[in-house]
């Protein structure tokens, strides 16, 4: 079967390679020059699978119009808001406030990010991948009592579903990361022992290596224009190809993993999903001095910034805003995050000589991704993964060539369904 994947970031990618892997014959389909190369280009590097949660957070309901107007608040909002932004900003406010809700579809996310997990671990048994990655863990710290206090509810949540985490005290901390000699606030840390880090933009492109070993066409600087369907089953793809050309490429199915670029894809064929560009920044350095930088990753809750060790480099990443699709980046975006790596790690890197980065994470207003069929017989969603696309790409690829194939998915998919909006 030729199966056509829209969308050549890490998820479109694993998704090929778990596709190819069936004996399906893949084309993937990339507007960019290079696989990798949109948001899965400066994110956090963090592969977060314990840490992994729904956007619509109720306690962070309470909490986020005081980060609005808060110079280092890590939500903002592009003033004046517009019409997208605030249907998103309503939706996420009726699913947090939805009863019983956010607990169950955080144990689904978990539940997924365990077998990424698996799919990530066998990857990289499988293939000789170079991507500065690691196992080692991620610290979230606590930088006040009550955070330390809501980690202990985390963490038996954490243990109940057998994900190894441990409760860390200050010294535990500063001996698991030495190079943290800053003066913020600790008052320990949940740490993950099992997540992992690295460089998504590495990993998808030397795992496009592999699929174009295996077989799969890649087709970059490729325009996607619309999906070429009928009432029962999706024929093809019309496109604009790298010379510029207009073409229909025949499919006997196709799975969308574009991203923010997803919901107009499926919207003529009467496919309505929610996803909303939520905004994000990042700085990547080359260390200084390397005994001054993380050991692994770590997340400190008092900025709200996630430091990441990638090789000889320190990638740090922060915000969550919503401005639709403008790429402008602030310095004081920037700022927020030098002041975050400066009190934890100082010295460890020259912040003043980075490679900036903005890119959007597709936010779906409940939180977990979209997996599934949707609108055609043929026609797949693996989209919609927010900040968490590195961290589920694997798992999430894994799931949807299972149900391409017709077997029962390795976690179950119900909270995941495109119909759910």
């Amino acid at each position: 079967m030729h199966i056509v994947v829209v969308g050549g970031g890490v998820v479109g990618v694993t998704t090929a390679r778990e596709l190819v892997r069936r004996g399906h014959r893949v084309t993937v389909l990339e507007r960019h020059a290079l696989a990798g190369n949109e948001t899965s280009k400066g994110n956090a590097a963090q592969r977060s699978y314990g840490v992994v949660y729904p956007w619509a957070d109720p306690h962070i309901m309470f909490k986020a119009l005081p980060w609005l107007v808060k110079t280092d608040g890590p939500l903002k909002l592009r003033m004046p808001p517009s019409l997208a932004a605030l249907r998103f900003m309503f939706a996420t406010f009726r699913y947090a406030t939805a009863p019983g809700l956010f607990g169950l579809n955080k144990r689904a996310m978990l539940r997924l990010g365990i077998h990424s997990r698996e799919r990530f671990l066998a990857l990289e048994q499988e293939h000789d991948l170079q991507f500065d990655g690691a196992h080692k863990g991620l610290l979230h710290l606590a930088s006040t009592p009550e955070a330390i206090e809501d980690y202990r509810a985390l963490h038996q949540l954490l243990t109940e579903m057998g994900i190894k985490a441990r409760l860390l005290t200050p010294e535990q901390v500063r001996e698991a990361e030495p190079g943290m000699t800053g003066n913020g606030p600790l008052y320990g840390a949940l740490s993950y022992d099992t997540d992992g880090t690295g460089d998504c933009h590495l990993f998808s492109r030397e795992l496009a290596r592999v699929c174009e070993a295996l077989g799969v066409t890649f087709r970059y600087q490729v325009e996607v224009k619309s999906l070429v369907a009928d009432h029962r089953r999706v024929h093809g793809v019309y496109l604009k190809n790298a010379g510029g050309q207009s073409e229909t490429l025949d499919a006997d199915a196709v799975v969308v993993c574009a991203g923010c670029w997803s919901p107009e894809l499926v919207r003529p064929l009467g496919v309505d999903i929610s996803i909303y560009p939520v905004k994000g920044y990042s700085i990547t350095a080359t260390l200084s001095d390397p005994e001054k930088a993380p050991a692994s990753t770590i997340h400190d809750d008092h900025y709200k910034v996630v430091s990441t060790r990638l090789g000889n480099r320190l990638r740090a990443t922060g915000f969550v805003e919503l401005a639709d699709f403008n790429r402008d980046i602030p310095e004081a975006r920037l700022a927020t995050i030098r002041k975050s790596v400066q009190s934890r790690y100082p010295g460890c890197a020259d912040l003043t000589d980075v490679e900036s980065w903005t890119g959007f994470r597709p936010m779906t207003p409940d939180g977990p991704p979209i997996i599934g069929r949707a609108g055609r017989d043929n026609l797949y969603l693996n989209t919609g993964h927010g900040t968490f696309g590195w961290t589920l790409s694997a798992g999430s690829a894994a799931v949807i060539a299972q149900v391409i194939d017709g077997e029962d998915p390795a976690v179950p998919i119900d909270p995941f369904r495109a119909d759910r909006f």
